[in-house]
């Protein structure tokens, strides 16, 4: 797995992974602990973070703006933290966007645990950003994880990819679109047409439980329109 990007030594510049890298970490960790479903159904995202990394998530008051952080030691991920106004009473939205969240924390502990490894190192890597400590990466503004808007913040960009990766797995995903996919042509890749879109959208949000917004970033994402796939 290519997990750094240019020349030179691996911890002088910033973990760089594909998406089907990301893809392929998110689809073993799950595995690797039990909870990759053989057909499509929603993935116990809090259950994995407390199987694959050892610490359950914690609920608290946090600042306005955050949803959740990691802590993190040199040994790996110390804690979850996650806002309590994520936690709702049977709200459908607001429990999807906890899963969300919780889905984005599991991200960072795939992806950047290694860099607190290397104190030093590693938090030259995320430059003076204020949402980065000594030991901790702070997660702000919800449209920005959810819609996945790049700002320079690449750890974050990172952490949204795997919402997806690990809420709609690539290879049930594809079993759940197959009343949606057609074969444009004898040499192309199957797809889902742009007039099936907005439908395959809701049945995957209803399936593996996620608002509209994340299945249709994973759907796009997959399956761009007029790639054939």
């Amino acid at each position: 797995m290519r997990t750094f990007h240019g020349r030179g030594s691996p911890f002088l510049e910033r973990p760089h992974f594909s998406d089907w890298e990301i893809d392929q970490m998110c689809e073993e960790a799950l595995l690797a602990v039990g909870l990759l479903p053989s057909n499509p159904e929603p993935i116990r995202v809090e259950r994995f973070i407390e199987k694959r990394f050892g610490v359950s998530p914690v609920y608290e008051d946090l600042p306005a703006g955050v949803l959740g952080y990691t802590l993190f030691t040199d040994t790996g991920v110390r804690s979850v933290h996650v806002g309590n106004h994520l936690v709702g009473n049977g709200e459908k939205p607001l429990e999807r966007r906890l899963n969300s969240t919780l889905a984005h924390e599991a991200g960072h502990c795939l992806m950047h645990a290694h860099l607190f490894a290397f104190k030093d190192v590693g938090l030259s890597l995320f430059g003076r950003d204020p949402d980065v400590s000594a030991t901790k990466v702070l997660c702000r503004d919800a449209e920005r994880q959810i819609r996945q808007t790049y700002d320079g913040r690449w750890w974050e960009l990172q952490a949204n990819k795997s919402i997806g990766a690990l809420l709609l797995p690539r290879r049930t995903l594809r079993t759940a679109l197959e009343p949606f996919l057609i074969r444009p042509g004898e040499l192309t890749e199957v797809t889902v047409p742009e007039s099936l879109r907005e439908d395959a959208v809701r049945s995957l949000a209803e399936i593996f439980d996620v608002n509209p917004a994340v299945s249709r970033i994973r759907l796009n994402t997959l399956y761009p329109l007029g790639d054939g796939g």
